[in-house]
């Protein structure tokens, strides 16, 4: 029996940070030569980071990310390793992954499919790969190839397959969005049994500005079953052995396999077969039979990579504290509980700002929220500044039919106080305000817009309630997305504030609903429009509202791309999220209405 043990190191990277990045590569070899794992394998773009964006046109970017690939070639003894890395060869630039054994480098794959959609922009920098390799190691045929390459059946994996490949190893910087595993997993599990071989696919995790990756490292059988798992949203390596001789046995059975390659032939260009090293037997151990974590179910997995988000942003830009306007109101509690889970209680700091307006529900609830989440909390009121504002303004103000203009000081007074805060003790401001709410413009622009991270900016307004009543119901049972800081009680959102009706509270007695549809039905349709793209017709058909109601929601969204292009960046858990992965012009004059 060949057995292959291969160590996996899903990890969290930091963009720019090469030397940081460098040392966690070295560290993790030392690790898996520990474990006497034939085969290391990195996340994509390990060294530089991903995705490194315009850093890649800076020439002392890629001169540096090379001089440290050097460090990892040398550190590559008695075990194979394959990391990420940036390539440059005649004027072109490659996402590559380097090979190295032996001290040396062995050779380079550069990745074929280059994805430009969504929040991808690779044409932008990188040449398409132009060789394929399959490398022999232990005596096992490994073939190499990055993230894209495995989604397409005709590609590098068919290629690979016919040069003799057993195993695949994918290196990955793969993007997390709700459900995204699953998708992962049915791809893999059907690129696995259509050529009859292992994969094992690595995935880096952490935050990187708006993008979460989540991990979720996995190996997956000839049969295209899911064998082993590594956690989403924390670091691990996931160590496996694979029997070898499984994929002769496979093929032996599957005449469909050897009959597919006569069409492959015609597709997909030939991999070159590198020799590494012979089989030298590995007696399968108990301890590398590989974990399989359960996946997370939809909240947990959302909840977990908002607060991956927040820790991530907070840790790698250098700040050590965040504060946030408590209003009394979900958006803000969630937030503050996220940003506890995330950073410890004394990271985070509140503030109440009580306006004429406020109920004193409000503040009794934001004095609530602080004592079950520890927190210290600022209070400033409002009135005297309120009043000063009015007072100047007040030739061009109508303070006795108060408008949109009037009701937009107070938030505008918020946003300047809060930023005072920041400014002063360099605390960064977390904005609170929600998918929906930034949707329809319903947030005021230099008021409670105000902020260096948003952390609900992809997060609807009905998921804001369902994750505050999901926190709330967590006991004392451990897991990844639960706080390392504070006790897990019951309840850290007091119950007033999720069964209340929601209220920017700009004047008396004002609720959301006065000025927007109820957000089930807002979100409905929001979701249709801007993560589905269907036209006005097409939502009528699904039956949710009105059709004047549909219409007014477009007609807010297409009105307020202005707002949202100065916004602050998000954390994105959906298909389509405002910012890098759904980008409108803002002078448009194309209105689908008009043109129905």
């Amino acid at each position: 029996m060949r057995n292959l043990r291969v160590a996996l190191a899903q990890i969290d990277l930091t963009v720019g940070d090469i030397d940081g990045n460098t040392r966690k590569i070295l560290e993790n070899i030392d690790y898996a030569r520990e474990s006497k794992a034939n085969v290391i394998a990195f996340p994509e773009l390990t060294i530089p980071g991903y995705p490194p964006e315009d850093l890649l046109l800076k020439p002392s970017f890629i001169r540096d990310n090379r001089i440290a690939l050097g460090k990892v070639v040398q550190a590559a003894k008695d075990i194979t390793v394959v990391t990420g890395f940036i390539e440059s060869n005649n004027n072109e630039v490659y996402n590559s992954a380097a090979i190295a054994w032996d001290s040396r480098l062995i050779g380079t794959y550069q990745k074929h499919f280059l994805p430009n959609y969504g929040v991808f922009d690779e044409d932008r920098y990188f040449s398409v790969g132009k060789n394929n390799f399959v490398f022999v190691v232990n005596g096992v045929g490994v073939g190499v190839n990055i993230c894209e390459d495995i989604w397409y059946p005709l590609g590098p994996v068919a290629s690979q397959r016919q040069a003799g490949a057993e195993v695949i190893l994918n290196i990955n910087g793969s993007p997390y969005q709700k459900g995204k595993i699953d998708y992962r997993e049915q791809m893999l599990g059907s690129r696995s049994s259509d050529n009859g071989l292992f994969i094992a696919y690595v995935n880096m995790v952490g935050g990187q500005d708006e993008l979460i990756f989540d991990g979720g490292s996995m190996v997956v059988d000839p049969e295209g079953n899911i064998i082993s798992r590594a956690p989403q949203f924390s670091e691990k390596m996931l160590t496996v052995d694979i029997d070898a001789d499984g994929v002769f046995n496979k093929r032996l059975k599957e005449p469909r396999l050897r009959k597919q390659e006569l069409l492959d032939n015609v597709r997909t260009e030939e991999a070159k077969r590198v020799w590494i090293s012979g089989y030298h037997p590995v007696e399968k151990s108990d301890d590398f039979t590989g974990i399989l974590e359960e996946k997370l179910d939809s909240l947990s997995e959302i909840y977990s990579a908002l607060v991956l988000g927040i820790r991530d942003y907070v840790n790698k830009n250098g700040f050590s504290k965040v504060v946030i306007g408590i209003s009394g109101g979900i958006d803000s509690a969630l937030t503050a509980c996220l940003a506890v889970d995330a950073l410890g209680s004394s990271n985070v700091v509140g503030v109440s700002m009580p306006s004429r307006f406020s109920s004193e529900g409000s503040i009794t609830d934001c004095q609530e929220l602080s004592k079950l989440l520890g927190i210290r909390i600022i209070e400033l009121p409002l009135e005297l500044v309120h009043s000063s504002f009015e007072e100047t303004l007040e030739e061009y103000l109508d303070l006795e039919n108060i408008g949109v203009a009037e009701q937009n000081i107070q938030p505008r007074i918020r946003g300047t106080l809060i930023m005072a805060l920041s400014n002063k003790y360099g605390w960064l401001v977390l904005q609170t305000g929600n998918k929906s709410e930034i949707a329809m413009g319903y947030t005021t622009l230099y008021g409670d817009m105000s902020g260096g991270f948003a952390v609900l900016k992809d997060v609807s307004k009905t998921l804001v309630y369902q994750l505050a009543n999901w926190r709330n119901s967590l006991s004392d049972r451990g897991g990844i997305f639960l706080s390392e800081f504070i006790s897990i009680h019951s309840m850290v959102i007091p119950q007033s504030i999720i069964s209340k009706p929601p209220s920017a509270e700009l004047r008396f007695d004002h609720k959301d609903e006065d000025d927007l549809p109820p957000y089930e039905i807002l979100d409905a349709v929001l979701e249709a429009y801007v993560e589905e793209d269907l036209v006005k017709e097409e939502i009528e058909n699904l039956g949710i509202t009105d059709s004047e109601t549909i219409k007014k929601i477009i007609e807010s969204v297409d009105r307020n791309e202005y707002k949202r292009r100065q916004s602050p960046i998000g954390i994105k858990i959906t298909s389509r999220a405002f910012g890098r992965d759904r980008r409108m012009p803002i002078t448009n004059a194309y209105r689908e209405i008009n043109n129905l």
